[in-house]
């Protein structure tokens, strides 16, 4: 039995799945203008893919490339779902976010790390 395709194709969902919330907080920290690091990665990781000898790793890291590369698009489009309200602004670029249409008395609400909420509760 060969699991290959089965193993290969839960890596490249859970890559998928691991690229959303990572664009969530990249657009919100670090607003769209990280896109050149996803290029970066992207590239590299396409290039890591074209040298490998073995097709599974090829695969996965053509995979990973592929999501990185795909996340600038989603970045891009991140910061028209805040604009439209279906996330939370970062307060520190509200009006970036306000110059794309956001409306004043949107939510902005402030995603906290663990540390963040624990330094919070604490003080």
């Amino acid at each position: 039995m060969n699991w290959t395709g089965l193993i290969t194709g839960v890596a490249c969902f859970a890559m998928i799945g691991l690229f959303h919330p990572i664009v969530i907080y990249a657009e919100y920290y670090f607003t769209k203008n990280c896109w050149p690091v996803f290029l970066v990665l992207g590239t590299i990781s396409i290039g890591i893919s074209f040298a490998m000898d073995n097709a599974f790793i090829s695969i996965l890291f053509g995979s990973l490339g592929c999501s990185l590369l795909w996340s600038i698009i989603e970045l891009f489009e991140q910061e028209d779902r805040i604009v439209k309200g279906w996330f939370p602004a970062n307060p520190k670029h509200i009006e970036r976010y306000r110059k794309k249409g956001l409306k004043k008395g949107a939510d902005i609400t402030v995603i906290f790390t663990k540390q963040e909420a624990a330094a919070k509760k604490a003080s």
